[in-house]
């Protein structure tokens, strides 16, 4: 079976500029780990392997230093890597960030399954593991809640349609995203990392892709960021106290003076 799962290097905390002008996340100087989520896609991805046999391979799309999470996922059970780095995706939004990881998984080849985590911590959008699917023109399943097995083809799912649980069966190739009640990512191995040291990581750069290079980053991006702000704190706070009925009139009083509500109370 051959297993893909597409990793992203995000900022470790939620601290992070941006740049007014572009929209752009300001990653200099900011510590960068493995989205959280992917873990868990790798998790699943490498439970596959165990059970069917085959290969897992890992894509990303990052500067060169990305190369790091790529030797993570190594260390889990991942046995190759390619890593998507060039000035040209820099400021990529989810359809040009989708766009360049399907590219990069075409020019891969033969795939089975691919799997994505549910959303990253710097974006949560969780809409760039749906795009694949649908640039490839695959049938794919959002939010796994757990893999069940593979039956003549047809690879069984537990997951959270929001107001429902549903068991569903998709067909081969698909992609699937998955959440966190996937399953408890393994450590990382230190046996794996000695054997794993000399293993390359395939460095692509956008026109090694075969692709119109305009398609990838900030130019093939067609969302358009008109301003960035900083969320407003809270202007104070007020502690009040009363029975019940004191506090209920209370607040009433107040939300008509702040215009939350009308004079009549609705």
């Amino acid at each position: 079976m051959e297993i893909v799962v597409c990793i992203k290097q995000v900022p470790e905390t939620r601290d992070v500029g941006v740049d007014q002008e572009t929209g752009v996340l300001l990653r200099e100087g900011v510590v960068s780990i493995l989205n959280p989520f992917d873990l868990y896609a790798l998790e699943a991805g490498i439970r596959l392997k165990e059970r069917y046999g085959g290969r897992v391979t890992v894509i990303s799309m990052g500067p060169p230093q990305a190369e790091a999470v790529i030797r993570e996922a190594y260390m889990m059970g991942a046995d190759r890597g390619f890593l998507l780095t060039d000035r040209a995706f820099a400021g990529a939004d989810t359809l040009a960030t989708a766009l360049a990881l399907a590219a990069g998984i075409e020019k891969i080849g033969t795939y089975d399954i691919i799997i994505c985590g549910l959303q990253t911590t710097d974006g949560d959008t969780a809409q760039v593991g749906p795009g694949i699917a649908e640039i490839l023109g695959l049938p794919h399943e959002s939010n796994v809640l757990s893999v069940g097995g593979l039956v003549e083809g047809r690879l069984h799912l537990v997951r959270d349609g929001g107001a429902t649980v549903d068991t569903v069966a998709v067909g081969l190739p698909c992609l699937i995203t998955v959440s966190k009640a996937i399953g408890e990512p393994r450590l990382l191995s230190y046996r794996r990392k000695l054997a794993m040291a000399e293993a390359e990581v395939v460095h692509w750069a956008a026109q090694d892709l075969g692709k119109d290079v305009g398609m990838f980053g900030l130019k093939g991006s067609p969302t358009q960021v008109e301003r960035i702000f900083a969320p407003e704190g809270l202007a104070g706070q007020e502690i009040w106290e009363g029975s019940p009925e004191e506090l209920q009139a209370r607040l009433g009083e107040k939300l008509r003076k702040l215009k939350f509500v009308g004079g009549d109370g609705l």
